[in-house]
């Protein structure tokens, strides 16, 4: 620009120069003769255009401008001559707005842009762009097995188990062989088979993934369910349910991945708690050992079939991490059961809760699976008995009383007795170490029978000990349990291992204080003598001997030898031996009593009804006041020798309704010598209503 600029002026100069003797001209003008004509500088110089080539010349009176062509821009002004700028390229890539709207590319070129989409979008007929949905190409971005997500712009592919695109989340996915990748992915005891996008199991006999294919297999053994062979161990009625499930398990380990006619886990499920409801509607779990039987080989049958539940009666979920989960719930008569397995290639994680009508499970995926190897599916379950706590109500031998709000004086002289507040529950997971979890569980119990808020109540939880009391076949323990809170209505327990769970209630005894025991004292010994003067006095007295008198002195003896018992015997709990002899005398003589009443009831109506002829021989009034009670007595001794003596009194036990034994005879003497009175009654009415005709039925009646 500079020389052309040079060029112009010297051009000018001679012209001026050559007609100075003609005009004298102003600059941009030419001198014709006598007159100035303008000079357009923008034709003068074609070959060298004055403005360059990013402009357009425009000429004016004695002089020119310049404009700077589309796509170029002046450094000064928008009209400008060479000597003040220049037109340079504009890049309209920088300009605000932008020149090619959104999801474009801008590209500068000299005068000029071009707009191009940017990748992942296309050019619409209206000349925009719009997003290019690449999950619907074929082939398939993400290949015939993964799965496409299409955002804007672009697009990602998640591969499912089985298959990768090594970390490129927009290739395609390809299988992967975990046979070769994975050293031992089957166990030693089974052969992998790769499969597009998985790869199979298959087990040998003696071996089992419980027919989840991604599993290692594992040692299947049935010792579990062999019944105990021994004389007086084994557990009456559990011989069925114990065979179902060892053929059950044979059958499995036997065919290794063969189905081989076994029973799916739904019907062998089915069958086993048919098997339950069966043995505990006959109530035949008579002592600990046999609870003991029944609540470990249910835990047993419920490790060994929860993993082989599929969709028949379940309810089926898929998480995210491509893990299945199978929720089984299944109710009878006499059981309630929750049971929840996960499959998958990863061990699951997060909480677990199982929960029926009477007892909650909470715990996690993580203490189900535990540290141990990974064997493709994890199992958690909670069993509900409803009837099983009639048969372990006596079993709190081995409980030791945990002092709450109490002095260790009083605590000592008041041990309480215990009763099941909860239906019994069994929690198990798949996890063979259970012993001691890092985490505890959490088991929510409802009671049995809803306290009132403001009584006292202290419950404890416990679970089901069989190890630790071996010889007897099992006891409540509350080690390793703790209570976390309790109300009228529910109790939480927190536990650091898993077995069979309880909550019992601590009821304390009634404490004797020393004006009731003087006064007992004293009030049995004032009975004490006055029976005895009434025994001499019948006895002795030979004007009034008859039946009715022999009636009333050998009721008087009954009563007489009972007080004396009571009064030296009843409180000596010391000797086993001793206390039971003490509860079998009052149990014979205070029957003997009531025995008496009810001859004296007999008597009594003879003497109204039949009026003449109401003696009675001494034999029959023996045999009936003292061989029946002593009859009682021997059968009661014989059916359960430990019902008489208690850890308190020797008295009769309360247990398995033994004390039925008394209450039984009273109850049906009291009913006859009832019907006795009222006959009694009728006919003495009857008899002053013929003797005195006048008498209102009122008077009849005093």
């Amino acid at each position: 620009m500079g020389s052309r600029t040079l060029l112009l002026v010297l051009g000018l100069h001679f012209t001026l120069l050559g007609n100075i003797e003609a005009r004298d001209c102003s600059l941009g003008f030419i001198a014709k003769g006598r007159q100035c004509d303008d000079i357009d500088e923008c034709k003068e110089w074609d070959s060298n255009p004055p403005c360059g080539s990013n402009a357009t010349c425009y000429n004016t009176q004695g002089s020119f401008y310049c404009h700077c062509l589309p796509g170029f821009r002046s450094t000064t002004s928008l009209k400008f001559t060479p000597f003040a700028g220049e037109c340079k390229d504009l890049n309209e890539c920088l300009e605000n707005p932008p020149v090619c709207g959104s999801n474009t590319i801008c590209i500068n070129t000299i005068g000029s842009f071009n707009c191009q989409c940017q990748p992942g979008f296309r050019v619409t007929y209206a000349g925009h762009c719009a997003d290019e949905d690449e999950c619907v190409w074929v082939p398939p971005v993400c290949g015939a097995l993964g799965m496409c997500t299409n955002t804007a712009g672009r697009y990602t592919c998640t591969c499912p188990p089985g298959l990768s695109n090594h970390g490129n989340n927009t290739a395609p996915c390809t299988d992967i062989d975990e046979c070769n990748e994975i050293a031992g992915i089957c166990g030693v005891g089974g052969d992998c088979q790769n499969q597009k996008g998985s790869y199979s199991c298959l087990c040998h006999p003696g071996y089992s993934n419980y027919d989840n294919k991604q599993a290692q297999c594992s040692v299947l053994t049935c010792d579990q369910f062999k019944a105990n062979e021994t004389p007086g161990q084994t557990v009456p009625g559990l011989a069925g349910l114990l065979s179902l499930m060892r053929n059950s398990c044979l059958a499995l380990s036997n065919s290794g991945d063969a189905a081989g006619g076994r029973l799916t886990g739904e019907v062998l499920l089915e069958n086993v708690f048919t098997e339950m409801d069966g043995l505990l509607s006959h109530a035949i779990l008579n002592n600990s050992r046999e609870v003991s039987g029944l609540l470990g080989t249910v835990e047993d049958a419920m490790r060994f079939i929860g993993p082989q539940l599929r969709d028949t009666h379940t309810t089926m979920e898929t998480d995210h991490t491509g893990n299945t989960h199978t929720h089984t719930t299944m109710e009878t008569d006499h059981t309630a059961t929750e049971l929840a397995v996960r499959r998958g290639q990863t061990p699951p994680t997060g909480p677990i809760s199982l929960a029926n009508d009477n007892a909650r499970l909470d715990t996690s995926w993580e203490t189900a699976t535990g540290n141990g190897t990974y064997p493709g599916f994890t199992l958690a379950g909670l069993v509900c008995y409803k009837t099983v706590e009639r048969s372990v109500n006596n079993s709190f031998q081995y409980l030791t009383d945990t002092v709450t709000n109490r002095d260790t004086a009083t605590a000592t002289a008041s041990k309480p007795s215990y009763q099941i507040s909860s239906k019994v529950v069994t929690a198990f997971v798949s996890n063979p170490a259970t012993d001691h979890l890092t985490q505890p569980v959490i088991l929510t119990f409802k009671h049995l029978q809803v306290r009132a808020e403001s009584m006292e109540m202290n419950y404890t939880c416990v679970f089901w000990s069989e190890g630790r009391v071996h010889e007897e076949g099992g006891a409540w323990s509350r080690h390793g349990c703790t209570k976390v809170t309790s109300n009228a209505t529910h109790t939480v327990c927190s536990c650091s291992h898993l077995s069979s769970f309880a909550v019992l209630m601590a009821l304390y005894p009634v404490q004797n204080t020393f004006e009731l025991r003087l006064l007992t004292w004293l009030g049995l010994s004032l009975s004490v003598v006055c029976l005895l003067l009434c025994i001499l006095t019948f006895w002795l007295c030979r004007s009034i001997q008859g039946t009715r008198t022999t009636i009333h002195l050998h009721l008087c003896v009954c009563l007489f030898i009972a007080d004396l018992v009571f009064l030296s015997g009843i409180s000596h709990t010391q000797s086993k031996g001793g206390c039971g002899f003490v509860a079998g005398l009052l149990h014979l003589f205070f029957l003997g009593s009531f025995s008496w009443m009810l001859l004296e009831g007999v008597q009594l109506y003879r003497m109204v009804v039949l009026v003449f002829n109401t003696t009675i021989r001494p034999l029959y009034l023996h045999a009936v006041g003292y061989g029946l009670p002593l009859t009682i007595v021997i059968i009661s001794a014989i059916t359960y020798p430990d019902g008489y003596g208690t850890t308190q009194h020797c008295w009769l036990s309360l247990e398995r309704g033994f004390i039925w034994s008394f209450f039984g005879p009273v109850c049906t003497i009291i009913i006859l010598n009832t019907f006795f009175f009222i006959i009694t009654v009728w006919r003495l009415a009857q008899k002053f209503s013929s003797l005195n005709p006048d008498l209102s039925n009122l008077r009849k009646i005093k």
